[in-house]
């Protein structure tokens, strides 16, 4: 994705495993190397695609080598390891952003203009197992992207968190359901990661409209009640919207970001506020 980014090139690819940082790079004619010190002072900007619980390591050394990064959700494992991160991009004047990518879903792009006063929002985010998650559980794996755009569209952090999760495959919460308290709204949340098929729709109801997403085949449709005389009646619209790839759109805004010196689309902080909440849900959860 960096390669086929405009305004950036690739020009180094850092793996532990010798055979997978040569292969990509000779694919996208660029350099490997095998340690992440290897490139301070070789490039301006990383993305920083490692295990959760390697953040912290790999985004502070590059920070303080001076390169702005963006990070993987979640932006760590813990509250301590994220004030950390947003401490270090804070004292060294890099760029940390965060890859809440859903942010940039082309379905939820269309609808925020229609977003007024949310009272209910559903989400069911549901997927089959993949193994490279196994360090963490379908809440900080999945749900923490809905968690992140619950919280951006009501504003505020909730008051009262009540969950449930079980696992199933792992030892850590394979499925989970939550039920958040944001003010006046209410926000429903199921994620699952041993389903068969791969679901992300949402649904947000306010006093005026019920707007339906399908994040996956970003599309949505906007219900509102019809005010012509006679009987009620339910009108529905299809939202217009240009479809692209919400990593594309991800980097790009990094990269405005880095090369105009402003704050990136989603920050550390706003990525810690999605954290807290999910790490009190597991452990409500846990406790269930």
């Amino acid at each position: 994705m960096v390669a086929n980014t405009s305004g950036c090139e690739l020009h180094a690819v850092v793996d532990q495993r010798r055979d997978r940082a040569q292969e990509v790079a000779e694919r996208h004619r660029s350099r490997c190397f095998f340690d992440v010190s290897e490139i301070a002072g070789k490039v301006d900007a990383a993305v920083i695609a490692v295990p959760t619980e390697a953040h912290l390591p790999v985004a502070k050394r590059l920070l303080e080598a001076g390169v702005d990064c963006l990070v993987e959700k979640p932006i760590a494992g813990s509250i301590a390891d994220a004030d950390a991160l947003i401490e270090t991009a804070a004292r060294c004047g890099r760029i940390l952003q965060v890859g809440h990518v859903e942010r940039f879903n082309p379905a939820l792009q269309a609808a925020l203009p229609l977003i007024k006063d949310p009272r209910f929002i559903e989400v069911h985010r549901l997927g089959s197992f993949v193994a490279r998650s196994l360090d963490i559980d379908v809440v900080l794996d999945l749900m923490i992207h809905d968690i992140d755009v619950v919280l951006t569209l009501a504003g505020s952090m909730p008051t009262e968190v009540r969950a449930v999760g079980v696992p199933v495959l792992t030892r850590k919460i394979d499925i989970c359901n939550v039920r958040l308290e944001i003010g006046k709204c209410v926000a429903n949340l199921t994620a699952s990661r041993v389903y068969r098929d791969k679901v992300r729709k949402v649904r947000i109801f306010q006093p005026d409209a019920y707007i339906s997403l399908d994040y996956g085949a970003q599309s949505g449709d906007v219900y509102r009640l019809s005010k012509a005389e006679g009987l009620p009646q339910v009108t529905a619209s299809a939202l217009t919207i240009v479809h692209e790839e919400p990593f594309k759109l991800q980097l790009q805004a990094f990269m405005t970001a880095v090369s105009r010196r402003k704050v990136p689309a989603c920050s550390g902080e706003e990525a810690r506020r999605a954290l807290q909440v999910a790490l009190d849900i597991v452990q409500r959860a846990a406790v269930a």
